[in-house]
This record gives C-alpha cells, structure tokens and sequence, in this order.
C-alpha cells in the first residue's frame, strides 16, 4: 500500500530493479539507485491482479483503462494532507500543521533543485 498515492489503482514495475511499486516516491524510499526511465512500461491492475505492457510512445486516452477488467487507472491522486490537530485536552488549543508541512516541502524543494 503507497503512502503517497493513496488511490494508486496500478502497481508499475520499475525497468531498472523490476520491483513493484506505486509510485516513483516508493522506489526512492526503498531502492538504492535512480529510477530508470523507459518507454515501455509494465503495470499490475490492483482490481484484477492482471499484468499488462503499455507502450508510452503510442498513449493515447484508450490506454487509460486495464485491458483485462477496464478499471480506469489514470485518475487524479489522493495524497495524504497534513490537517488541524488538538494540542492537550483544551479544545482552544488547536495547532495547524499545514504552513510547518509547507514550509519543510518548500526547504525540501530548494535543497532539492540548488544542490
């Protein structure tokens, strides 16, 4: 189960380890190494448990269903989202975590992209 992605309807099968996983942020996690891309691409529907090939240069709109059972597997994501948490037993002392998450993604980003 991805923690990213939290209705990943597809399971991909990374081209440079051939390991399963949901998403590009599970593989940094637990690989040690980049992630390879390729123009063929290998998924697991998680409605039918089937494998499937897709060719990425020929995509078009058609490829967005699992050739097996056709559940649609290019849907918009549901991420986790940091929310408004209860601080100690007094309701008055609520704390938004939102603008700390931001922040740290933010840090995370630039640290990221400067190097």
């Amino acid at each position: 189960m991805c923690k990213h992605v939290l209705n990943a309807q597809v399971s991909i099968r990374a081209p440079c380890c051939r390991q399963w996983f949901d998403c590009p942020e599970c593989h940094a996690e637990k690989a040690d190494h980049e992630l390879r891309k390729a123009m063929e691409m290998v998924f697991a529907c998680k409605k039918c448990r089937k494998v499937f090939r897709k060719d990425m240069a020929d995509y078009d709109e058609a490829d967005e269903y699992c050739p097996h059972c056709d559940n649609k597997y290019v849907i918009p994501a549901k991420t986790p989202q940091m929310g408004v948490g209860v601080e100690g037993d007094d309701p008055r002392l609520l704390r938004d975590y939102r603008e700390k998450q931001r922040q740290l993604l933010e840090a995370e980003f630039m640290a990221e992209r400067l190097g």
